[in-house]
C-alpha cells in the first residue's frame, strides 16, 4: 500500500552546521536556579563579551560566575592551566564558598585540547570542593544544548537511590502533604479525592530540566491532582538536594533539547525514561500527564475538561492566529514542540529547522505532531536538521509566510524583505510550559502580527515595506 507523502513526516538534513545562539548562555538561567553553585566560564575574552551581552545588567548584581579568559600565554602552552584554575578556584571559594563549581569549556578549551576533565578531579580533593565539567561549545553544541551537557555531567553526581532511606524521605513528604491538603478546597477540577493516600503508591518519579520556581511548582501540582507526587528534580535548587537515581526510578523530560541527558540516566544510572511529549501548550501537557500517568497505571481525573477550560481562555488569540502561516529556521530545538502546538491553535507550519534532532527522544513529540497535523487537516510540515540558512531564505521569499520564527542574525534582514520576525531566544527565556502559561506563548507569537494590525490602521504598513504611496 502506497503512503501519501502529505501524510508522513520527511526529514531532511542540509549543510551540517550550527547557526544558532551560543550554547555557553546557559549559564544565564542555571546559576540562578542551581543556588548553591558557581559557574567558571574558561574562555576567551569574545566569550566574555557575548555574556555580558546576552546577561544584561545581571552582571550588576553579583551574579554566581565568572569568566576565566584565556590569554596568549594559555593558548600558547607557557602557562601551566592546573595552577592557574586553582589559583581562580581556591579565590571563588574564599568569596563565595559554593557548594559545587561548574567548569564550562568554550570553543577555545576545545581547540587547544585544555584537560578540563583530567585536571578536575585532583583539583577537587585539593580544595574540598565538587567540581563538574560540562563542554558547551558552540562548535559540537546548539543553543540550548549547553543546558544538556551541565545536567549530563551533574547527573552523575546524584546519590545511589537507598530504598530505606527514599522510604524515611517518602514519610516526612507524606506527612507533610497531609498537613496542606486539609487547607485546600476540593472543588471541581482540583484535588482527586484520595489523592492524598494514593500519591506515594508509585515508584519515585524525577523530572529533568530546568524550569522557573513558579511553572516548576504548576507542574507538580497538575501531577498532584492525578495522584502522582515528584520525587525529585534535575536541576535541583541547591546542589546537596539533588535527587537519587538508580533502578526502579523513573525519569521525563520537561524539554525537548535534553538527550543527552536522557541517555546518561538510562545508561549510567539505570533509570527508566518515560518518553512522553513536552508539557508546552495545553495539548503538550495534557500528552505529557497522561503519558506518566499510563506508565504508573493510574486512570486520569478531569484532565480533557482542564485542557478545554485553557483552550476558553485563548480564543482571543486563536482568532488572531487561525489561518496565518509561520516558518521555523532553527535556533533552541523547541521548534517541534512549537510548532505542534501553534498547528492545534489553526496555523498552518511551512517548515521546521532545527539544529539537532534525537527522533528516539522525541519520539512522542513527533507522533502527538503527525496526529495534530492530521487532526487539523493541515499538510505536514518539512523537517529539516542543520538547515542551511541561505537556502532557508529563497524558500521563505518564495512561501511569504505570515511569520518567521528565527535566530537575532536573520531577524533585521528579514524585517527588511517584509517579513514578520520573532526572535526564538525569547522563547527559551520566557515561561512556556504546563496548562497557564499557553497564553505566554501566544502572546510572543501575535506581538508582531499584532503591532502590524496597529500600523495597518495608522496608514504606516505601506512605509513599513518600503513602499510609495
Amino acid at each position: 500500500m502506497s503512503i501519501n507523502i502529505s501524510e508522513t513526516l520527511t526529514f531532511e538534513c542540509e549543510t551540517g552546521n550550527y547557526h544558532t545562539f551560543c550554547p555557553i548562555s546557559c549559564v544565564a538561567w542555571l546559576y540562578q536556579k542551581i543556588e548553591d553553585s558557581f559557574f567558571l566560564v574558561v574562555g576567551t575574552k569574545t566569550c566574555g563579551y557575548f555574556l555580558q551581552n546576552a546577561l544584561g545588567v545581571m552582571i550588576f548584581a553579583e551574579p554566581r560566575y565568572a569568566m576565566a579568559e584565556l590569554e596568549e600565554g594559555d593558548i600558547s602552552a607557557q602557562l601551566n592551566d592546573y595552577q592557574e584554575l586553582k589559583r581562580l578556584c581556591l579565590q571563588i571559594k574564599k568569596d563565595r564558598n559554593p557548594s559545587v563549581i561548574i567548569w564550562i569549556g568554550t570553543c577555545t578549551t576545545e581547540i587547544i585540547k585544555m584537560d578540563l576533565e583530567g585536571m578536575a578531579p585532583k583539583l577537587e580533593t585539593e580544595i574540598g570542593i565538587p567540581i563538574v565539567v560540562a563542554r558547551a561549545n558552540g562548535l559540537d553544541y546548539a543553543f540550548t544544548q549547553g543546558e544538556d551537557t551541565v545536567l549530563a555531567a551533574m547527573a552523575h553526581r546524584c546519590p545511589e537511590r537507598s530504598l530505606l532511606g527514599d522510604e524515611r524521605e517518602e514519610t516526612i513528604q507524606d506527612q507533610a502533604m497531609r498537613n496542606l491538603f486539609p487547607l485546600l478546597p476540593l472543588r471541581k477540577g482540583g484535588v482527586n479525592p484520595g489523592a492524598i493516600n494514593n500519591l506515594k503508591k508509585h515508584p519515585p518519579l524525577v523530572l529533568f530540566g530546568s524550569l522557573p520556581s513558579t511553572v516548576a511548582s504548576q507542574l507538580s501540582l497538575e501531577l498532584r491532582r492525578q495522584s502522582i507526587q515528584v520525587s525529585g528534580r534535575l536541576p535541583a535548587q541547591r546542589y546537596t538536594d539533588l535527587p537519587s537515581l538508580g533502578d526502579g526510578v523513573y525519569v521525563c523530560g520537561v524539554n525537548p533539547f535534553l538527550s543527552r541527558t536522557a541517555t546518561t540516566l538510562m545508561r549510567r544510572r539505570k533509570c527508566k525514561l518515560i518518553g512522553a511529549p513536552f508539557p508546552i501548550g495545553p495539548d503538550g501537557t495534557r500528552a505529557w500527564i497522561e503519558k506518566i500517568c499510563s506508565v504508573f497505571g493510574i486512570e486520569t481525573q478531569g484532565l480533557e475538561e482542564r485542557e478545554q477550560q485553557m483552550w476558553e481562555t485563548l480564543r482571543d488569540y486563536l482568532d488572531l492566529v487561525r489561518g496565518k502561516s509561520v516558518f521555523f529556521m532553527g535556533d533552541n530545538l523547541l521548534e517541534v514542540s512549537l510548532a505542534r502546538f501553534l498547528i492545534r491553535c489553526g496555523m498552518i507550519v511551512y517548515e521546521i529547522g532545527i539544529p539537532y534532532l534525537d527522533k528516539r527522544y522525541q519520539a512522542a513529540e513527533l507522533l502527538l505532531l503527525q496526529n495534530t497535523c492530521k487532526e487539523m487537516c493541515v499538510p505536514m510540515p518539512r523537517i529539516v536538521e542543520k538547515p542551511d540558512n541561505y537556502n532557508q531564505i529563497q524558500r521563505m521569499r518564495e512561501l511569504q509566510p505570515d511569520l518567521a520564527i528565527t535566530g537575532m542574525a536573520h531577524a533585521n534582514p528579514l524585517e527588511a524583505r517584509g517579513i514578520n520576525t520573532k526572535w526564538s531566544v525569547e522563547f527559551t527565556f520566557a515561561q512556556i510550559h504546563g496548562f497557564t502559561n499557553a497564553r505566554d506563548v501566544l502572546e510572543l507569537v501575535t506581538r508582531p502580527l499584532r503591532r502590524n494590525n496597529s500600523l495597518e490602521d495608522l496608514g504606516w504598513t505601506s512605509l513599513i515595506k518600503g513602499e510609495k504611496k
